[in-house]
């Protein structure tokens, strides 16, 4: 992957070299628009949580030609989700019966995913990927407006620099729940309150062991276990700012709370060796009741931070690099100042509609199904549960299990590539 210098001027600056990040660089840089990318790691192999590349976003790889080189990724796809209960498993969502090319959610580590998106982008001459680069803050004009950002080099020990400005015709947050971009930019947030937190950690999976999306609910407690193949990515459900007080405990006590509630797992829970291997997940639901400014535009988690409650929160930011790639190429690609910031604030009225469905739903989840399974009065087995209604209908009607299916794998308003970034499938690059 080439990595070029950085210039004092670039038509578009998008800061974040995420999934959204890196789409929509790819996608201007096929519109002929002066990008570059600044990513503030050195390189993309992280431990990422949300390793999931959903259904909608398959489609797109397959528009844009580059589905021979993700199908050379190591992925595992995910086809059913099922919860297991004291009393058996109850299938939830099943990918099959969506009419799309790739009916599944596939698991891959994200790093992989972003290697092949910058690999592919880096093939377009206006393209510029630069990593190590962190984003201090925003450069405005006398009028407010956003003209570049002020960055820095960053050091492998997390130390920056000299500063030094980027001047753009626009500047596009994909930095992240945590965006400083968003924090500096002053546009107003609506917040949700929400009753949870999530511990992330690994366990060993053995042969025979239950196969693609496992959720665990009984005992006042809920897991959801992720398949990885040789191990299951593994979410304890926590209550919000608990993590202090459950570790504050032994790590075995932590085995013990999930061998409790998974007797099938127990002869392997000695694999979680201590609390460094168990990653809090501090949970956030907002949006920005505003997405852009003269200059500036956030996407994704920098507009609208989302639970993991469905684990969609990569394919919203996708879907949104998405349409922000459509209505933007044209404006950019002319350096019209004025038809950019028109286009910009476009993109939150083409995106808000499923932001606010797929936000609606998280925030009924917490307070119907989660914060019960939490509070202190929690039913200490499953059989004295009465189960969500969404769930009893779908164990009577197997037929329903469509919806869960359609909501996480494609979404309320799925993007699809605009006809100038499309490719015939891409041969897989040598070496």
């Amino acid at each position: 992957m080439a990595t070029e210098e950085m210039t004092s001027r670039t038509t578009c600056c998008v800061v974040g070299g995420g999934p959204a990040g890196m789409i929509l660089g790819l996608l201007l840089a096929r519109a002929g628009v002066e990008v570059t990318v600044l990513e503030k790691h050195g390189d993309f192999l992280r431990d990422f949580r949300g390793d999931t590349v959903h259904t909608s976003t398959l489609t797109l790889l397959d528009e844009l030609g580059l589905w021979p080189r993700f199908a050379q990724l190591p992925y595992r796809g995910l086809t059913k989700a099922r919860i297991r209960l004291d009393a058996g498993d109850v299938d939830f969502a099943d990918m099959t019966r969506l009419r799309v090319p790739h009916p599944m959610i596939a698991m891959v580590p994200q790093w992989h995913l972003l290697d092949m998106l910058a690999t592919a982008a880096d093939e377009e001459p206006s393209f510029t990927l630069r990593m190590s680069t962190e984003v201090t803050g925003t450069v405005r004009d006398s009028s407010g407006r956003v003209t570049g950002v002020r960055l820095a080099d960053r050091a492998q020990d997390g130390t920056l620099g000299a500063e030094s400005e980027l001047a753009a015709d626009l500047v596009v947050a994909c930095d992240g729940r945590d965006s400083r971009l968003r924090a500096d930019s002053g546009l107003p947030l609506r917040r949700y309150d929400v009753p949870l937190d999530v511990e992330w950690f690994r366990v060993p999976r053995h042969d025979g062991d239950p196969e693609g999306g496992l959720g665990r609910v009984g005992r006042g407690r809920f897991m959801v276990f992720l398949d990885r193949g040789d191990y299951y990515q593994c979410a304890l459900i926590i209550g919000k700012g608990t993590d202090a007080r459950l570790r504050s405990g032994t790590i075995q006590g932590l085995r013990d709370l999930v061998g409790g509630m998974n007797p099938w797992m127990a002869d392997r829970l000695d694999a979680i060796a201590s609390w460094d291997e168990v990653k809090l997940l501090s949970v956030t639901l907002d949006r920005l009741r505003q997405w852009s400014a003269p200059g500036l535009l956030c996407i994704g988690d920098a507009a609208h931070a989302m639970s993991p409650v469905g684990g969609v929160g990569i394919n919203l930011a996708i879907q949104d690099a998405v349409a922000a790639g459509r209505v933007l190429a044209g404006p950019l690609r002319a350096r019209d100042r004025v038809a950019v910031t028109k286009a910009a604030s476009s993109v939150q009225r083409r995106r808000t509609f499923p932001t606010v469905i797929t936000q609606t739903l998280q925030d009924l989840a917490h307070r119907r199904v989660v914060a019960p399974l939490l509070s202190s009065d929690a039913v200490a087995d499953e059989a004295d549960m009465t189960l969500p209604l969404p769930i009893r209908l779908i164990q009577r009607f197997p037929v329903l299990q469509w919806v869960p299916a359609r909501l996480v794998g494609v979404g309320a308003l799925p993007e699809h590539a605009p006809e100038f970034a499309r490719r015939a499938p891409m041969p897989v690059p040598s070496g």
